[in-house]
């Protein structure tokens, strides 16, 4: 099998997303990339990251491997949770305490910071709509974090999020309380939970 078609076949299964990373992983050099995209065959969506151009922009998954340090958090968890019907205008991630990208400031996302304590609890992967999967953190952390201090979190989407969570058969209450305690939210979500539960 050709160069062209192994590669082809390679894409083919990365679902039309592929990382210079990922190309060199799977024992192609990396100019091959460069060959592909002079000929059209892809698109170069960003620095590394590469895209068939019949493939769909998933713009979550681009974040996620442009920002590998960031988990998405608060609506944009959210949203990829199911919990709420709205696609976030901007996408927001949270960042270890620290952590300054020049580049963030030219991406759709609303950076968060969190000390290291608190960077890591809740952490997970989910897939993305587009089937990527994505850090994010899980949805008990992310209920606590969207009641917290100065949240730009709309009043309605936290109250729907909420009662969709009461309802929920994989709720974990004990598991979102120990969180809450640990983010000093506790009695923030007790009263959701009291009024719901």
């Amino acid at each position: 099998m050709s160069k062209q078609a192994l590669l082809q076949n390679f894409l083919q299964n990365a679902g039309g997303i592929v990382t210079s990373t990922q190309v060199t992983e799977a024992g192609f050099h990396r100019s091959v990339l460069s060959e592909f995209v002079a000929n059209g065959d892809l698109v170069q969506v960003s620095r590394g990251v590469y895209l068939k151009p019949t493939a769909w922009e998933d713009e979550i998954y681009l974040l996620q491997y442009r920002f590998g340090k960031g988990i998405f958090s608060h609506e944009t968890a959210l949203y990829l949770h199911g919990m709420t019907d709205r696609t976030p205008a901007r996408f927001t991630m949270t960042f270890p305490w620290g952590y300054n990208a020049v580049s963030l400031k030219d991406a759709n996302i609303t950076a968060k910071r969190a000390i290291k304590d608190y960077y890591e609890l809740g952490k997970a992967e989910t897939i993305t709509p587009a089937g990527n999967p994505v850090m994010v953190y899980d949805i008990e952390r992310t209920l606590c974090d969207i009641v917290r201090g100065n949240n730009t979190c709309d009043i309605q989407i936290i109250n729907a999020s909420m009662k969709r969570y009461a309802e929920s058969k994989e709720k974990d209450i004990q598991k979102l309380m120990g969180y809450a305690e640990k983010l000093h939210v506790k009695p923030k979500v007790l009263n959701y939970m009291e009024v719901l539960l």
